[in-house]
């Protein structure tokens, strides 16, 4: 068999197998599309790590052996007042309901440290609303529903990239120690 003749089928499978895929990417559905997640109610207040604790022990568990858990005690006793290093290293700074430093009241504890309300956004609701499910094994969707749509999944936005920039402690830091 000469070699135009092997290099012919060659090439009519390979256009065969081009036409197969072209004609099934053509026939796939068209995606769904996701509808917003919708915003949580509304004068919604910080609750501190150990209340959410209470309902999602085994995230409160996995976020202890994180970064996070300690952004507050790995800074430098003399950053810990400052508004913008707190800005990062605590929950709610400068939010009433927020961290304020200084104060040992309970709640301030639970937010000295980038806990679940710095990505989840303040869950006094979301803890009313469950609340009410309590001693409910198993929810149903509605039920489910109303709970998950008591706080966010992830507040809008790029909620990361507030603390997490390319510039991060360098020299352009507002609390860089140039000494």
């Amino acid at each position: 068999m000469s070699k135009l003749p092997r290099v012919a089928i060659a090439a009519g499978l390979l256009l065969l197998c081009l036409v197969i895929i072209a004609s099934t990417a053509n026939s796939q559905p068209p995606a769904k599309e996701v509808p917003p997640e919708p915003a949580p109610p509304s004068g919604q207040t910080y609750t501190g790590v150990k209340r959410c604790a209470s309902c999602h022990f085994k995230q409160f568990m996995t976020w202890k052996k994180t970064k996070h858990a300690k952004a507050f005690e790995d800074m430098a006793a003399k950053y810990q007042g400052n508004a913008d290093c707190l800005a990062c290293h605590v929950t709610g700074s400068g939010v009433a309901s927020g961290y304020a430093g200084g104060t040992p009241d309970d709640i301030l504890e639970n937010l000295r440290a980038v806990t679940c309300e710095a990505c989840h956004g303040p869950g006094s609701k979301h803890e009313e609303v469950a609340k009410k499910y309590t001693n409910v094994p198993k929810l149903d969707a509605a039920q489910e529903k109303e709970v998950r749509d008591s706080i966010w999944k992830n507040q809008p936005g790029n909620v990361c990239i507030r603390c997490h920039t390319a510039k991060g402690h360098g020299a352009d830091h507002p609390a860089y120690d140039k000494q």
